[in-house]
């Protein structure tokens, strides 16, 4: 079959897919509006979608080496693009992205700054490289550059070997981090559509990931992806057009949402200026300096506190109370926390919450919005987050094996192009998306009364109630719905979206569709690279260099599948939000590949031992800087350098990995003329 014809084909079957899946769209809509109930909508939506997966995995089935690692090189540039762009949008991005531009407005923005930009200098600076490169890994590719070829069969020199091993460890703790975001997602989204459990859900989805990857490596993974990404595109950009036209009667809504945005501002100034916002804010400013009293107290406030808690329950028992109340004194001291350091702990928590719910709205067009200390804090963590999704995206493990797959180092580049196009039409659209569900909840759920709230209010705040993802209580008890009384997380916003725009609920579940076909993409790409690091570099390399392509295949299918469960039980602990884990994920790349990869290609003179000194000194200082200054890790807010959140790290790690990999590089002696005639081949991708 000649290189046309197989475009031609798969052109064809992508075109009957779609039609196929906008003819099932329909159906559903006319199931609903003939009263089909809600859960069978979402149960068809995760079933049938889950069915396509694994049956694309099915069919891609191989024990090729070369098809189950980089799809057999052939992967034309659009499908590669679009592939590419599957595995790129992430539940981050699907989920996650609009929420964070909702609740922090402008500075939000650094996201889509960050990845969109770091995407443009993979298509620069490592994609052609690699391709022309030509082999099956990162470290691969890491290995032979800065250890050369040891022997007649290809394995590494003790050098080599080296940094193979630190690159196959960066791959595994930046990809497994990363991985555990999106299996949460697919906790998030198939417990919410389902009904399950959310832990139940976890391993529901992981049912889901292993399908498309288990059988057929980046084969089933690639041609799973390119179906992926058509759900994603449709399922984001459809409420998007929707909301766009119900609320400014414009179908474009990267066009409408600057219509709506100084309405939104004026809105904002409304709400900021009502008296009844200000009771509000004031009494989370209450509640938070009354937390600050008994952290200046400790230990004598924690004692106080728990006789006051043993008093109300002895004496409910006195009266003889109803066995509610008693009940309720007996939760209300099993919860007291055990010891002054518990209650520290859990106070101080409840004093940044309260606190943070007491502040005036950020204007969400308003760049670095406060006075100038703050202003100029917000700056830097802004330039600061860009470079670190920028750098941190050149040096994906998961993202950069796309680059082996196509037929040729021009198709590459074109499937670069490509996938940002893919990209840009997701991302175009997310900080529309933002602003028109901020402005629908601003001037339809803000004012409302609390006896008329719509439905999806209260489905909402019963999906997790470990961890509320949406709540509305009446603070100052006055039986209307202010700002200040609503807490909605950012992963929730786009699945609710359709809901709050008062969407049909098929749009609902075509969302979470979206957000499924997001998290999974990824995680496929992510468990892969991990899979193959362990079984190509470390097994085949390094254990066993006469194995057998059957068993080499076989390996990786079987770390691929503990590697999965192992994720899937750290997502189940709720380790943190989604947005908060893919950062660390990128600051962690950009420190300790990121160095070694770009100097590798671009300056001769990068040598061993200047590389693992590099990869070293960037992992280290990024993670002592996350340990550090990051509460949730051990650390404080008061241990960050220049006031710089420890998502990120990157900003000194991967300076720290330049200065070092350059420094040691100088003071060595330079590699072999084979290496710099190995740079010298890469450098020039087109010949």
């Amino acid at each position: 079959m000649t290189e046309r014809s197989f475009v031609s084909k798969l052109r064809r079957y992508y075109l009957l897919f779609t039609a196929g899946f906008g003819g099932f769209l329909l159906s559903l809509t006319l199931l609903e509006q003939e009263g089909m109930p809600r859960i069978w909508i979402g149960y068809l939506f995760m079933f049938a979608t889950i069915v396509l997966y694994a049956i694309l995995g099915v069919l891609s089935r191989t024990s090729n080496v070369l098809e189950y690692y980089v799809a057999g090189r052939k992967v034309p540039a659009m499908f590669n693009g679009m592939a590419t762009a599957a595995d790129w949008i992430s539940a981050a991005s699907f989920i996650s992205l609009a929420g964070g531009l909702y609740l922090h407005g402008f500075d939000g923005l650094a996201y889509i700054m960050g990845w969109t930009g770091g995407y443009v200098l993979v298509a620069l600076l490592i994609a052609p490289y690699l391709r022309k490169f030509c082999q099956y890994t990162i470290p691969d590719f890491l290995a032979m550059r800065f250890g050369g070829v040891g022997g007649a069969n290809g394995e590494d020199n003790p050098a080599g070997r080296v940094v193979r091993i630190m690159a196959v460890m960066a791959t595994i703790i930046v990809s497994f981090t990363y991985v555990v975001a999106q299996i949460y997602a697919v906790g998030l989204i198939t417990s919410r559509f389902t009904g399950v459990d959310f832990s139940v859900g976890i391993f529901l989805g992981l049912a889901s990931i292993l399908v498309c990857s288990f059988l057929g490596g980046m084969r089933a993974i690639t041609w799973t992806q390119v179906a992926q990404y058509i759900i994603i595109l449709v399922a984001f950009l459809l409420p998007a057009i929707w909301m766009s036209i119900k609320l400014s009667d414009n179908p474009i809504p990267q066009v409408a949402y600057g219509k709506l945005l100084p309405k939104l501002s004026a809105r904002e100034a409304v709400l900021q200026a009502d008296p009844k916002e200000a009771e509000v804010r004031a009494i989370f400013q209450q509640r938070a300096d009354d937390y600050q009293q008994r952290l200046d107290n400790l230990p004598a406030s924690w004692e106080a506190g728990r006789r006051d808690a043993q008093r109300r329950l002895d004496q409910v028992k006195t009266r003889n109370a109803s066995l509610l109340d008693i009940r309720s004194a007996e939760r209300a001291l099993i919860a007291y926390p055990k010891n002054p350091e518990i209650a520290a702990s859990e106070w101080a928590e409840a004093h940044a919450y309260n606190l943070a719910r007491a502040r005036p709205i950020n204007p969400h067009a308003e760049p670095y919005a406060g006075d100038a200390e703050t202003s100029a804090i917000k700056r830097n963590n802004f330039v600061a987050l860009v470079f670190c999704l920028m750098l941190g995206t050149v040096a994906l493990p998961h993202i950069l094996m796309r680059a082996y797959t196509t037929p040729s180092v021009h198709e590459t580049r074109q499937s670069m192009v490509y996938a940002l196009f893919f990209i840009l039409l997701i991302y175009l659209t997310i900080p529309a998306m933002a602003v028109l569900v901020k402005y629908d909840i601003y001037t339809a759920l803000v004012g409302s009364d609390f006896n008329h709230l719509p439905g999806w209010v209260s489905y909402w705040a019963n999906v997790d109630k470990l961890t509320p993802l949406f709540s509305i209580t009446d603070v100052n008890r006055d039986g209307v719905v202010q700002l200040a009384e609503i807490t909605i997380d950012a992963d929730v916003l786009v699945l609710a979206a359709p809901e709050i725009a008062g969407l049909p609920y098929v749009v609902s579940g075509l969302v979470a569709a979206g957000g499924l076909a997001a998290a999974l993409s990824t995680a496929d790409g992510l468990l892969l690279a991990i899979s193959n690091a362990l079984s190509h570099d470390i097994y085949y390399k390094i254990v066993d260099r006469h194995a057998s392509t059957q068993k080499r295949v076989t390996i990786s299918k079987l770390l691929l599948l503990g590697v999965a469960f192992i994720a899937a039980y750290a997502a189940s602990q709720r380790p943190g939000d989604i947005i908060s884990l893919v950062g660390a994920a990128f600051s962690l790349a950009g420190s300790t590949l990121f160095p070694a990869l770009v100097l590798g290609v671009f300056w001769k003179r990068a040598n061993h031992q200047g590389a693992v000194a590099g990869m070293i000194a960037g992992f280290a200082v990024c993670l002592y800087y996350m340990l550090h200054a990051n509460p949730v890790l051990g650390g404080s807010v008061t241990g960050q350098w220049f006031h710089i959140a420890p998502t990120s790290a990157g900003i000194f790690g991967v300076p720290a990995g330049l200065l070092v990999m350059v420094v040691v590089s100088l003071l060595t002696p330079p590699q072999d003329s084979q290496t710099s005639a190995l740079v010298d081949y890469i450098r020039a991708p087109e010949k």
